[in-house]
């Protein structure tokens, strides 16, 4: 069975109450749970720290548990919340769907699940990561860059475009390599998760701020599939607003 999880905090400091934000007549964690319920998930659960939202999803018909306020990341919220559904023995694979991207395409969710179709060949975690096609993207620190193996594992994850080319002004990078960004969608092993979250903050992790690269400096394994699809995640009151206009609301 896989699993969707769906963290949803309510204190965000660009935009309190993020999950609740109306957009074009439903809130934004309503949105992600119903694009979640059209991919090849048998389950999907919101796992938040307030009571609100745990309220609004439950009104619109989601189920939701309410989880500790105080966990240090979204991974740390999932553990619990997968603790607290009695950790069924069934599931074998946990998709961690972001709770501020409200167009989330059902076909990302499945490239991740389905990786672990087959028991034997299911990496421990996998991520998502999407062909960078501008300049913009390619040198926006806020758009995380991936170099894979040739078995599509992922050796390094940073801000800062990978790989570097000495012998090629930045103009032309784009046109000489094919470069990738992370997408914040993955899936784990239910026990791999757990092994996630008893690790501590790696130099790597502190240096670039991408929690990713603690479980790389352990030794863990991030299997990628890749997808043409964008994702469109909501930080800021101008997101709101680009989000409202994509919807024509």
């Amino acid at each position: 069975m896989v699993l969707g999880l769906i963290p949803a905090r309510y204190a965000s400091t660009r935009l309190p109450g993020k999950p609740l934000v109306d957009l074009g007549g439903q809130s934004m964690i309503e949105r992600v749970v119903r694009q979640a319920r059209q991919a090849n998930l048998a389950r999907v659960v919101v796992a938040t720290d307030d009571e609100r939202i745990l309220r609004h999803v439950q009104e619109f018909g989601g189920e939701a548990v309410l989880t500790r306020p105080d966990h240090p990341s979204g991974t740390d919220r999932l553990w619990e919340a997968f603790q607290q559904l009695g950790a069924p023995a069934d599931v074998h694979c946990i998709v961690n769907i972001q709770g501020d991207e409200p167009f989330i395409h059902p076909a990302q969710i499945n490239a991740l699940a389905d990786l672990f179709a087959d028991p034997a060949t299911a990496p421990a975690i996998a991520t998502l990561v999407k062909p960078v096609v501008s300049a913009e993207e390619l040198f926006s620190p806020h758009l995380p860059k991936v170099v894979l193996d040739a078995q599509g594992h992922a050796l390094y994850f940073s801000r800062h475009p990978l790989p570097y080319q000495r012998n090629r002004p930045e103009a032309d990078w784009l046109a000489h390599h094919r470069y990738l960004r992370h997408l914040g969608l993955y899936a784990y092993q239910p026990a791999v998760l757990g092994q996630l979250t008893r690790l501590p903050v790696s130099p790597l992790e502190a240096a670039e701020s991408l929690e990713q690269l603690r479980w790389l400096e352990a030794g863990y394994q991030i299997r990628c599939a890749e997808t043409e699809l964008d994702a469109f995640g909501i930080d800021t009151p101008e997101d709101v607003e680009k989000a409202r206009v994509r919807l024509g609301a």
